[in-house]
């Protein structure tokens, strides 16, 4: 193995595993596709597209992902009975390059409470749990659940096991984000000098962020061995989430001076892929986010302001350019034609079909007319949307709102309906209630609203306003977008987009809830 080799760290996204986990940040088939595109596109080594036992659409997802996205290793994730492990291979056929991703727990809690299992069964069950995925894939990876609280002999055992039995790559997971980098480091080093043979396999890591640490955990990791980090984008994931791509990315592009390891990820990609996690999902990057958010170039203090204008490195230690995040050279306007629009949204790396961007065409020139700049963001917020409506049932039309201190509030509404367009109007405690009462009359359903949550893509009072709603019903949750000028024409849309989301999932049957545990 060449230095270069030694020195190269595999990126192993599992924004659509992990990440989708977190309560609310559920996608949809489509919407996980367009994520894979764009993480194929940055150049990740593994996309761990799903835990293909755990529902019907997890399955579909995994199959689909792995039929269309070429060049990354496709993963799917699976416990250690034979049932999950076949349920993976046969999601994962179609695919150029697989893996199965195989996990037990090792801690002496989560082997006690959890799994009910002695030690030796469980060190059985890693041997025979791997050997079994070995029959469908040469690339197997085996994780120990909560490794960081397991007992140092007994982890060295199991991971000895799952190398014996063909695991290439072993995970060491912090589960629930207990250690902290002096010891995560010292872990995976005193692993790969105990384990014969360790050495010749990849050590990866994958650590959550319960402490804030998933990330100095993760680079500690790597400077003692590992050579896989387990990331996601924005850093969603389960409880506090897990450690972020950009943060991994970025740390090691811009402190090699220290850290002299390299990646395969276009950085130039990064506030493309942020922006579209935090679409799809609703999950709001929050402005003082390392790396991606809206706050990470900006500076107010005076001092900061007049050093970057001197020089950019004074305080700035990467560039914009260097996430993506590029000054826009092409101006829009409502005079912008079709093919400036065209040319904007391949500045912007958007790949849109001709329907969606006939729409999102006629929106944008809607949009000029109303608003005096319109942004790169704004062009963003409407194409997101369009992309997800392709096969919508229940189209927006029009809204009407009367509202003010003195009440009532009423909502006069226009949707199309299988083709038919239909009317109605409602009251409610607000203008957002009566909106939501108006198309609940319309489209009578049994969701519930779980989250209302609206913010400005832009800055100024002119801004469009992007909503994000979720609704729940049967214990399954969907989250809707929309964006306008318009707060209360945002919020109809994305009440509109979830209900549509939720009518796809009414018809797909699932099998019966199960226990995740979820890996690592």
């Amino acid at each position: 193995m060449t230095s270069q080799d030694q020195n190269r760290v595999k990126i192993f996204d599992t924004t659509l595993r992990d990440g989708e986990q977190c309560p609310g940040a559920s996608m949809n088939l489509e919407e996980k596709l367009r994520v894979a595109e764009v993480l194929a596109q940055m150049g990740v080594d593994i996309i761990e597209a799903g835990f293909p036992i755990a529902s019907n659409g997890d399955f579909e997802a995994v199959n689909l992902i792995a039929k269309q996205i070429k060049g990354p290793t496709i993963c799917g994730l699976a416990r250690s009975g034979r049932q999950d492990i076949d349920r993976a291979a046969e999601a994962l056929k179609p695919a150029e390059r697989k893996r199965i991703h195989v996990f037990i727990a090792t801690s002496p809690l989560h082997m006690r409470v959890k799994l009910q299992m002695t030690p030796e069964q469980v060190l059985e069950t890693v041997a025979s749990s791997v050997a079994h995925a070995r029959r469908f894939t040469d690339d197997v990876e085996w994780s120990c659940e909560d490794g960081t609280r397991s007992e140092f002999d007994f982890l060295c055992r199991c991971i000895e096991a799952a190398l014996k039995s063909g695991a290439r790559t072993i995970n060491v997971p912090d589960t629930v984000g207990y250690a902290v980098p002096a010891e995560f480091g010292s872990l995976i080093r005193r692993l790969i000098e105990r384990v014969p043979g360790l050495d010749q396999a990849t050590v990866s890591t994958h650590c959550h962020n319960d402490l804030g640490l998933a990330v100095a955990n993760s680079l500690a990791g790597v400077a003692n061995g590992a050579r896989q980090v387990e990331c996601t984008v924005n850093g969603i994931g389960e409880r506090a989430g897990n450690a972020a791509l950009e943060e991994i990315v970025m740390a090691l592009r811009v402190r090699h001076d220290v850290a002299p390891f390299a990646t395969g990820v276009k950085s130039e990609l990064i506030t493309k892929a942020s922006r579209l996690v935090s679409g799809i999902t609703g999950m709001v990057v929050q402005p003082n986010k390392a790396i991606v958010g809206a706050n990470a170039f900006a500076h107010e203090a005076g001092i900061h302001q007049d050093g970057v204008l001197k020089d950019a490195q004074t305080y700035e230690i990467m560039t914009p350019e260097s996430i993506g995040l590029n000054k826009s050279k092409l101006v829009m306007g409502k005079h912008s034609g079709r093919h400036a629009f065209r040319k904007k949204l391949d500045e912007l790396g958007l790949a849109v079909g001709d329907n969606a961007m006939n729409e999102a065409f006629r929106r944008f020139k809607d949009l000029a007319d109303r608003k005096k700049d319109v942004y790169d963001e704004d062009i963003v917020a409407l194409v997101d949307e369009e992309m997800s409506r392709a096969a919508d049932r229940v189209h927006f039309v029009s809204l009407g709102v009367v509202c003010g201190s003195k009440g009532p509030q009423t909502a006069e509404l226009e949707l199309e309906i299988d083709g038919a367009v239909r009317k109605t109007t409602a009251s409610g405690s607000g203008p957002v209630d009566a909106t939501f009462n108006a198309i609940k009359s319309l489209v009578p359903h049994r969701g519930t609203l779980q989250l209302y949550q609206v913010h400005a893509v832009t800055e100024g009072t002119d801004a469009q306003a992007q909503v994000t709603v979720r609704l729940s019903e049967d214990g399954k949750s969907v989250n809707g977008q929309g964006a306008d000028i318009d707060t209360l024409v945002a919020s109809a849309r994305a009440y509109v987009n979830a209900l549509n989301k939720l009518m796809v999932k009414r018809e797909k049957t699932a099998p019966p809830a199960m226990a995740m545990g979820a890996g690592s």
